[in-house]
């Protein structure tokens, strides 16, 4: 399994801010929003990743990610030139993908809790596999309807009158069709490749698989100035009380066994002196103790 971060767009709902930097790299409370889809997905063993961003802010990304060695993953990189859908992404990464199975995340969804996307992601075979969240505006979204049963009948892009509460997140998985359905998809009256319409074309396949997920589960999607506020106190009520780091990506690497503890020091070695290398430091203490 591949894994697609899309960080692209022009973040105009983030204004002035996004005139600074990208929205995928604005903070959510300690640390940059992209180390968050990122760490989710390194935490469900995902270790080949592609960052498809803008041509402006590729090398801000670059400098922050590298390569990923220090993760003990691989990082490549794509540009978006402009923001022409979710579905694009496909088209864009399409040789990264290389038939191979892949899941897209949109780099401002900020999940937590729970073990929902590894599960979903280790019993992934074939089709698509697409989640529901149950929300207050679904209109906001893409929304999936589902008869009595429990089955998916129909999904829609941000529809006036919606046909339930459930919003699909930005996290969907993909078996190796993706590029060549990508490619049959004409863009909306939006003038985007609606990710709606891929997974439509799925369902009508009867290869779309939808997984609701469980009231404990959090869901925040931190792309305006009031939910990246949102976004920046539930991480740090969150981390003050369990005592623990969301959107730590060395921390999932140690975790997952892509890096050894030795290595995993080597990588500390080179972070400069402050609460998240202190944090580390904890975390190093604490793999060591269980290994004795």
């Amino acid at each position: 399994m591949r894994a697609i971060i899309l960080a692209g767009g022009s973040g105009s709902r983030l204004y002035p801010l996004s005139k600074v930097s990208s929205k995928q790299l604005q903070a959510v409370y300690d640390k940059p929003m992209i180390y968050y889809p990122l760490t989710v997905l390194i935490a469900a063993g995902i270790r080949e990743f592609c960052i498809i961003t803008t041509p402006h802010d590729r090398p801000r990304f670059e400098a922050l990610l590298g390569d990923g060695t220090q993760w003990g993953i691989a990082i490549e990189y794509r540009t978006q030139p402009k923001p022409e859908g979710i579905g694009q992404a496909f088209l864009i990464a399409e040789d990264f993908v290389a038939g191979e199975h892949v899941v897209l995340m949109l780099g401002d969804n900020i999940f937590f809790g729970g073990d929902a996307f590894p599960r979903a992601i280790s019993e992934f075979r074939s089709g698509a596999a697409i989640f529901a969240y149950q929300v207050k505006h679904p209109q906001q979204y893409g929304v999936v309807e589902f008869d009595r049963d429990g089955k998916a009948i129909s999904i829609e892009e941000k529809p006036q009158e919606p046909r339930s509460n459930f919003a699909v997140p930005g996290v969907y998985i993909y078996d190796d069709r993706v590029v060549d359905i990508a490619k049959t998809i004409r863009p909306s009256t939006r003038g985007e490749l609606e990710i709606t319409d891929i997974n439509r074309a799925y369902l009508q396949l009867g290869d779309l698989h939808v997984r609701r997920l469980n009231r404990g589960f959090v869901w925040l999607d931190a792309g305006t100035s009031s939910t990246l506020q949102e976004a920046s106190a539930y991480i740090e009520t969150v981390e003050r009380r369990q005592g623990v780091k969301l959107g730590c990506p060395e921390e999932a690497a140690l975790v997952r066994g892509f890096l050894s503890l030795e290595r995993f020091r080597e990588v500390l070695a080179h972070i400069p002196a402050c609460e998240y290398r202190d944090y580390l430091v904890e975390v190093a203490a604490e793999a060591e103790r269980h290994r004795r």
